[in-house]
């Protein structure tokens, strides 16, 4: 793989607009292992058929060819740009627009994106602001990593801050979460994965949430106290009681997933997104060897 790129923007488009088809029609594998560790350790025979149900669902959304959900979100673009990578950044995000219009047009998907005001529907997936696209740079040279989102209402909808007091301490931010897990119910379409953001400031902790709650089933938070307490919550989550689709059992969440910041010394803020159990996303990796689809 050559260390340097130069980016094709009509690669970027037309991958732009795959992966927005790609994330509502085809569910991660690790989402499905997830389904199969809630389903072995279930011990409510109702939540067991209405996982059962779910996966069902699932296996015929694909095999048809149809989408997982009904709802094709608020799209978001996660770009990671590597060493040696040349590009126009204004021109890359308007690519990556046009992408996810295309995609919207042509396959064709319902538009979930509307004017904040007038509830106008441009039926592009488009408007203010959206597709929401973040851009990071990564230690990979000769390669942009694209992921793409789309992030439904039912779990967007159960987004939470706490300015927490940091005299509170840590009980703080686990009551917070526990309260917001019971607040949301069956809502958000259990189970659940709960992104948690812990630091930084109120915008800043509203991201890690959201970062956390669309990370890979299995992944670890890097901080060493942040995966304890993780596990932690894992476990109290799941003896709420809420169960998938919030009709009872122990499946109310395939994971807690948390990402800190450092803080200011006198406040500790706390926030909490939720990902519901179609926890879709996919990816694709662009470099001068061509494009490398995954999820």
């Amino acid at each position: 793989m050559s260390d340097t790129m130069d980016v094709n923007l009509q690669t970027v488009e037309d991958v732009a607009r795959e992966l927005y088809i790609r994330a509502l029609k085809i569910l991660p594998p690790d989402i499905k292992q997830g389904f199969q560790r809630l389903g072995a350790s279930e011990t409510s025979p109702r939540a067991q058929s209405v996982l059962r149900t779910m996966v069902a669902n699932i296996e015929v959304a694909e095999r048809t060819d149809n989408l997982l959900c009904q709802d094709t979100g608020v799209p978001i673009y996660n770009l990671r740009i590597g060493g040696g990578v040349r590009l126009d950044g204004h021109a890359l995000k308007q690519a990556v627009r046009r992408g996810c219009e295309r995609a919207t047009r042509e396959y064709p998907l319902r538009s979930s994106v509307v004017h904040p005001l007038t509830r106008r529907n441009e039926h592009t997936s488009c408007g203010i602001e959206v597709p929401v696209i973040h851009v990071d740079f990564i230690d990979a040279p000769g390669v942009l990593d694209i992921e793409m989102i789309p992030k439904g209402s039912g779990s967007e909808n159960n987004s939470f801050l706490k300015m927490a007091i940091p005299a509170e301490g840590i009980d703080a931010i686990k009551t917070f979460v526990v309260d917001c897990v019971i607040a949301a119910g069956g809502k958000t379409c259990p189970p659940t994965i709960v992104g948690v953001g812990i630091g930084g400031t109120s915008d800043l902790c509203v991201a890690l949430a959201k970062r956390a709650a669309t990370r890979e089933l299995g992944s670890r938070c890097a901080d060493a106290d942040g995966a304890a307490l993780e596990q932690e919550l894992s476990q109290a989550v799941n003896a709420l009681g809420v169960g998938p689709q919030g009709l009872g059992g122990d499946s109310t969440s395939f994971a807690v997933h948390i990402e800190l910041a450092a803080t200011h010394i006198t406040m500790n803020p706390v926030a909490v997104n939720m990902q519901c159990h179609s926890a879709r996303r996919a990816s694709a990796r662009l470099s001068a060897d061509g494009v490398q689809w995954g999820f």
